[in-house]
């Protein structure tokens, strides 16, 4: 590692992973499980064709208490927080006053409280964002003493359903309180792999028991960091710091659809969250650069930082995640063109090493998605 062990966070699971020989990183101040013995390629392919467990408990989870609770979140976000129906999730985003995206996250409407999950990375500036924001009349209580899981594959909900049966009547991006194995969870159908799969927020002190209990499955294996990268950037899903940041609007970043309808401009709630007239005149008069998938020609991976450019030379754009995809047996990746240059099948170069690269522009995902919808 190249942080000592003493200035890392440890996840509830930490030494389960170590019992299972796990190989840890530093990653966003914690100590994480990157592989098991298995290995990230056969990691990722049982994920795609059984199921996987991935412990997420760097990730930061959040309650939102208060009558004007949606209210007050919709004011900082992209999304129709107030038409969130009780019992179901959604994907939204905390932009900056320039547009930029200060954080990507996911909220429920849990009934009388609103459950988000924010990145590990950006947890403790989400917090102090929301603190700093929300009147005095909504209450923001840090989780710290919870722990995620998430378990994904086309096996994840059979497995789930032995245990928690309840699991079996929920849809895509739906949540509620359930028994898993007699523990009381906060469960949603939801992942980050392209997989259909479930979000599990369990106490920290039954974390260990509910992922022997999974463990005990013969389709579960445990999946580290490295194999959820590949799986992500198969399904197309972008990584905060990589594929977005501060610098990205939602516009750029190919994120229009987190932008509700009635938030955009003519809808009933238009703007009213910070940056809301700088994203306003992206979506009426477009932008520069766009996010894309990018299909490297050959076996070798391009990576993050690669160079692109045009048939003549020109820089136009940057290579934000790439790696080899164990699914679609080739190499993947997404990054920023110039707009232009935007269209599936438009041939680019990246410059790797000094050498150039064929790369072809591609519609993302690069998988064929499972959710249960």
């Amino acid at each position: 590692m190249s942080e000592t062990d003493d200035t890392l966070r440890e996840v509830p699971l930490d030494a389960l992973h170590r019992e299972l020989g796990a190989t840890m990183v530093p990653f966003a101040g914690y100590a994480m499980p990157v592989s098991y013995p298995l290995g990230v390629m056969k990691e990722h392919l049982h994920t795609r064709e059984r199921a996987g467990l991935f412990d997420v408990s760097h990730m930061g989870q959040v309650r939102l208490y208060g009558d004007q609770a949606a209210a007050a979140l919709e004011g900082l976000t992209t999304g129709n927080i107030i038409g969130l129906k009780p019992g179901r999730q959604r994907y939204t985003l905390f932009t900056n006053e320039a547009g930029g995206i200060l954080d990507d996250f996911m909220v429920c409407n849990a009934g009388d409280y609103l459950q988000l999950v924010v990145n590990a990375a950006c947890k403790e500036a989400d917090l102090a964002h929301l603190r700093a924001n929300l009147d005095d009349q909504v209450w923001v209580e840090p989780l710290e003493d919870r722990a995620l899981l998430a378990l994904q594959g086309p096996e994840a909900a059979a497995v789930l359903a032995e245990i928690a049966p309840e699991t079996t009547e929920m849809v895509f991006m739906d949540a509620r309180v359930v028994a898993v194995d007699g523990i009381e969870c906060f469960v949603t159908r939801s992942g980050y792999t392209g997989e259909d799969g479930f979000e599990i927020s369990v106490p920290a002190a039954s974390a260990e028991t509910l992922a022997r209990r999974l463990l005990a499955f013969d389709a579960v294996e445990p999946i580290g960091l490295g194999a959820r990268d590949s799986l992500r950037l198969e399904a197309g899903l972008c990584l905060y710091g990589h594929d977005m940041d501060t610098e990205t609007t939602p516009v750029e970043a190919s994120l229009d659809w987190a932008i509700s309808k009635l938030r955009r401009p003519g809808g009933s709630r238009e703007g009213g969250y910070p940056g809301a007239e700088v994203i306003a005149r992206q979506l009426q008069y477009g932008v520069a650069r766009r996010r894309v998938g990018l299909r490297p020609e050959g076996r070798a991976p391009v990576r993050e930082g690669a160079p692109l450019q045009d048939g003549d030379g020109r820089e136009i754009g940057r290579v934000t995640s790439g790696g080899f995809g164990p699914s679609v047996g080739a190499p993947v990746a997404m990054g920023y063109v110039a707009t232009e240059l935007t269209e599936p099948g438009t041939e680019v170069t990246a410059v790797v090493r000094g050498r150039e690269r064929p790369v072809t522009v591609s519609e993302t995902p690069f998988i064929r998605p499972s959710y249960r919808r």
